[in-house]
């Protein structure tokens, strides 16, 4: 029955007490020495002392992971807490009572959660830096040379520092946005250059830079500082181009203008060229019909004015003459007297001697017309004058018919309209004097300036003037002697009428009304020959040879202005209004 219980140890309780009991009565089974007994037992506790030394050490080291692992919690923490920067939504234990696994499970749930702000604030810093490296890239122009995702300082993941990231991108992004606007203007200013001066557009910004094309997307253009650049520099070329050329087609048109005047070209040929003829006077940004600067179509009209000017020389005498008669024109509306056919024969000579080139020739009187025109500009006040002048003189003469017109108060036709020119030209004849004057001092200061005599139709002006000064006053002198006769005359008739009586006056005929109308020696409207002579007849017209030379050089005054018969005067005086006396 012992055996059977030793042999099962498990029936009842194990304890350390039963345990040492079993083995007592093994060895008194046995019947082992004290000694043997002694030795076994400290055996026996040395082995559990070893037990329980192993079991603390491992509690102790346990513990003190525990306390690292807390200890690393409360640093992450805390460096979780510095790196975002804002630890008001969270809530985070502050307390440190209770174990080490309460301390731990506290510590866990927030964390846990700085841990998943934290990922999400990375990405965020992530993205923004993204979009930060790939704008700068582009605007440096290596954005091809970027690889990877920029790296993300993880020290600080603060709010504010995101937002002054997101800051910088609106910045950039701006900027992109700016410079891709710039470089669509430049795009379409090449687009148009191109169109305008018949250049490949393509070939033209792919130069420039790939990315350029129509077919490329908008935000996939370059808008490095090399390519706002170049762009910059292509539209400057092309635009340098433009002006050129356009300059170039603008001559190219004047010429052909000129020549086809010169040659009377029918308005047919000229219709040919008139996609280079509109441009005359266009500036360089009116120009924005495409083709319209191409370079062929600049050949053509060199071509054109090549081929005129080959047709030119062949008609070269019929252009001299033209441009003679143009420049005769021009010296008949200054009054300037020179000899055509001199010219005309001196040119004829040219031509057939051949010992001057055709251009050379036209050029030459190109030059006379221009100097031409110069002195009509310096004559013009000086010729301006002198017409006033021949007016006043014309209506003086009017005035003179009208005072001797004896019917020129009766109620005929028109009677009033002469009327009232009488009254205009009486204040206009009071002004001759102050014109003579004015006309001689400018005439004056005209000849000093250029160290020429002035002269109108081959005549000293200042010599018509003195001799018109002249004749005025030996008419008012006459005037004045027939005024006196006059008065001498009436008082004889007194005088006799007191001795014999006095006698009546016949009837004067009904039939010889006198109608004050165009003067024998003027032209339709009552006005003389404005042209002034050069010998002193009585109607004042000018006589000259075949060749246009004067018979005489004695200076005479306007047609008005002659020497009154005897007959005329005493018909004059006869009168019943006086002559106005000009002061």
């Amino acid at each position: 029955m012992a055996v059977t219980e030793a042999e099962n140890p498990l029936v009842g309780e194990i304890t350390c007490g039963s345990l040492l009991q079993k083995l007592q009565e093994i060895w008194d089974e046995v019947g082992e020495s004290d000694e043997e007994r002694d030795k076994m037992l400290l055996q026996i506790e040395q082995e559990c002392l070893d037990v329980y030394k192993r079991k603390v050490e491992q509690a102790a080291k346990s513990r003190a992971q525990l306390l690292q692992a807390l200890s690393d919690a409360k640093l992450e923490l805390s460096s979780l807490v510095s790196a975002l920067g804002d630890k008001s939504f969270i809530s985070i234990p502050e307390t440190t009572l209770g174990t080490i696994n309460e301390q731990l499970a506290a510590i866990a749930p927030a964390l846990e959660q700085l841990l998943k702000q934290k990922e999400e604030r990375v990405k965020e810093f992530s993205d923004v830096q993204s979009q930060i490296q790939k704008i700068c890239g582009e605007i440096a122009g290596n954005a091809s040379e970027q690889t990877g995702a920029p790296a993300v300082d993880e020290s600080d993941l603060s709010l504010k520092k995101l937002n002054e990231y997101q800051v910088k991108l609106q910045e950039l992004q701006k900027e992109k946005s700016d410079r891709l606007h710039k470089v669509l203007e430049f795009v379409s200013s090449v687009h148009d250059l191109c169109a305008v001066l018949g250049m490949d557009f393509f070939s033209t910004v792919t130069e420039v830079h790939p990315s350029l094309d129509d077919t490329t997307g908008v935000q996939s253009k370059s808008i490095s500082n090399d390519t706002l650049l170049r762009l910059a520099e292509t539209v400057s070329a092309l635009n340098e181009d433009k002006k050129q050329r356009l300059h170039k087609l603008q001559e190219l048109a004047t010429q052909l203008i000129d020549l086809w005047n010169l040659m009377d070209t029918p308005e047919e040929e000229r219709i040919l060229f008139d996609h280079v003829t509109c441009h005359t006077s266009a500036s360089v940004d009116g120009v924005t019909v495409p083709g319209a600067l191409a370079l062929d179509l600049i050949e053509q009209a060199e071509v054109e004015v090549e081929r005129l000017d080959q047709l030119k020389a062949s008609r070269m005498k019929e252009i001299a003459f033209k441009k003679q008669v143009e420049l005769e024109e021009i010296f008949a509306r200054a009054h300037i007297e020179i000899d055509p056919e001199a010219a005309r024969e001196k040119i004829m000579a040219l031509i057939d001697s051949g010992n001057v080139e055709p251009t050379e020739l036209l050029a030459d009187m190109d030059n006379q017309i221009a100097k031409a025109k110069e002195e009509v500009l310096s004559r013009k006040e000086i010729l301006d004058r002198v017409e006033k002048w021949m007016s006043a003189c014309e209506e003086e003469s009017w005035l003179e018919d009208y005072n001797r017109d004896e019917n020129r108060y009766n109620s005929s036709r028109g009677a009033h309209l002469n009327l009232k020119r009488a009254e205009k030209a009486r204040i206009l004849v009071n002004k001759i004097p102050g014109m003579v004057d004015t006309l001689v001092a400018k005439t004056r200061a005209w000849e000093e300036d250029r160290g020429i005599s002035f002269s109108y139709d081959g005549v000293p002006l200042l010599a018509m003037l003195d001799e018109y000064a002249m004749l005025r006053q030996e008419r008012e002198e006459e005037k004045r002697r027939l005024r006196d006769q006059k008065k001498y005359g009436e008082q004889q008739n007194t005088e006799q009428e007191a001795i014999f009586g006095s006698k009546p006056s016949p009837a004067r005929p009904s039939g010889t009304k006198k109608v004050v109308g165009p003067r024998a020696n003027g032209g339709t409207n009552g006005t003389p020959s404005r042209r002034l002579s050069l010998n002193a007849t009585q109607n004042g017209s000018r006589s000259a040879t075949k060749d246009g030379k004067r018979d005489s050089m004695k200076l005479a005054a306007p047609a008005n202005f002659v020497a009154i018969s005897k007959e005329d005067a005493a018909s004059h005086v006869s009168g019943t209004d006086p002559v106005p006396a000009s002061p």
